[in-house]
C-alpha cells in the first residue's frame, strides 16, 4: 500500500508539474514600441490572430511609443520573463545602442532573440523630372558631383537614414542629408521636386511608384523583393556585393525567459508567415515574411550592432 501511495503521489506531482510548465497559460502581450497605425503595428495585427490560434491563447497587441521606441522597449525589458509578454519590434533594434548615449536597456543582455517576422527593402526612388534613369546613372552623377544630390530620409538614425548613409560610405560619394518626420513627409518633399532623391521603405512609397509619380531605381537588399521584382538590388548596380540594408520585423522576449516559450514562439511565428494568407497581407505592406531561429536572429543582431556602430561614428551621426 505504501508503494501504491507513493506511485500515486509520484505521478499527481509529475502532472503538476506538466501542466505548469504548459506555455503559454495566459494571453501573451506584444509590446509594440511604436504608435498604432505605423509599420511595425501594422505587422504586428496581421500575424495576431493567426499566432493566437496557433497557441491557443489571444495575443494582444499593447502599444507604447515614445523616445524612438525605447519606453516600450525598456518597459519589455522590465516584463516578468515567463513568456507571457514580449517584444515585437523592428530593425531600429540595432541601430538604437550605437546612436543614443544611454538607454534604459541592453539590447542584447536584456533580451532573449525569439524570430524574425518579416522583412523589408529599403527602396531608391526618384522623381521622373530628374534625368537619372538608372541607379548607375546616379551614381555616376553623384560621383562626378559632390554634394549635389540631396536626399530624403524619414529621420535621423533610421533605416532609410542608415541605407544612405551606408551607400556614401560605400562607394565613396557625397550626398547631403535632410531627414524628414516619417515617410511621407519625406515623400511629398520628393514628389514637390525639394529633393531629387528618397530613400525610405517601399510601403511609404509603393502608391505613388504605381502611379509613375516616383521612378524606382534599386533596393536595399541582398535580394530583389516580389514586389518590385524588376528593380535591381544595390549591390547588382553597383557591384558592391557587401551592401545591404535589410529593414525586420521580429520578436525578442525579456531575458531569462524559460527555453520552452522561446522554442515554442519560434515555431509558432514560422508557421503563421508561411500561410498564405499571411504572407499575402504582408506583400500587401510590401513586407515579405521572413521568420528564423532564435539563434540567426541573435546572430543578425549583433553583426547590425557592430556594423552600424562603424557606420555612425565614420558618418557622425548623432541622435536627435
Amino acid at each position: 500500500m505504501a508503494h501504491f501511495l507513493r506511485f500515486i503521489c509520484a505521478a499527481f506531482a509529475l502532472a503538476l508539474s506538466a501542466g505548469a510548465g504548459a506555455w503559454p497559460t495566459k494571453p501573451v502581450t506584444f509590446i509594440v514600441p511604436y504608435p498604432p497605425g505605423g509599420g511595425t503595428d501594422v505587422i504586428a495585427r496581421i500575424v495576431q490572430e493567426p499566432l493566437a490560434r496557433q497557441l491557443g491563447q489571444p495575443v494582444v497587441i499593447e502599444n507604447r511609443g515614445g523616445a524612438g521606441g525605447s519606453v516600450g522597449t525598456a518597459a519589455a525589458a522590465r516584463a516578468t520573463p515567463d513568456g507571457h509578454t514580449m517584444l515585437f519590434t523592428l530593425s531600429s533594434h540595432s541601430i538604437n545602442p550605437v546612436i543614443y548615449a544611454k538607454l534604459p536597456f541592453d539590447t542584447e543582455r536584456d533580451f532573449r532573440p525569439v524570430s524574425m517576422v518579416a522583412s523589408l527593402p529599403q527602396l531608391f526612388a526618384v522623381h521622373p523630372a530628374t534625368p537619372y534613369q538608372t541607379f548607375d546613372e546616379l551614381v555616376s552623377y553623384m560621383r562626378s558631383h559632390p554634394g549635389k544630390v540631396d536626399y530624403a530620409s524619414v529621420g535621423i538614425g533610421s533605416p532609410s537614414h542608415i541605407a544612405g548613409e551606408l551607400l556614401k560610405m560605400r562607394l565613396p560619394a557625397y550626398m547631403v542629408h535632410i531627414p524628414y518626420r516619417g515617410g511621407g513627409p519625406a515623400v511629398a518633399a520628393t514628389m514637390a521636386g525639394d529633393v531629387p532623391l528618397l530613400i525610405v521603405s517601399i510601403p511609404a512609397a509603393m502608391s505613388q511608384v504605381r502611379a509613375g509619380r516616383l521612378r524606382p531605381l534599386a533596393v536595399s537588399t541582398q535580394q530583389r523583393t516580389s514586389i518590385l521584382p524588376d528593380v535591381p538590388t544595390v549591390a547588382e548596380a553597383t557591384g558592391m556585393r557587401d551592401y545591404e540594408v535589410d529593414s525586420w520585423y521580429a520578436v525578442f522576449a525579456p531575458a531569462g525567459t524559460p527555453d520552452e516559450a522561446v522554442a515554442r514562439m519560434s515555431r509558432e511565428i514560422s508557421a503563421v508567415v508561411a500561410q498564405p494568407a499571411v504572407k499575402a497581407k504582408l506583400l500587401e505592406q510590401g513586407a515579405e515574411g521572413r521568420s528564423s531561429t532564435p539563434e540567426a536572429l541573435g546572430k543578425v543582431v549583433s553583426h547590425e550592432i557592430v556594423q552600424w556602430r562603424a557606420l555612425v561614428k565614420h558618418a557622425n551621426i548623432i541622435a536627435e
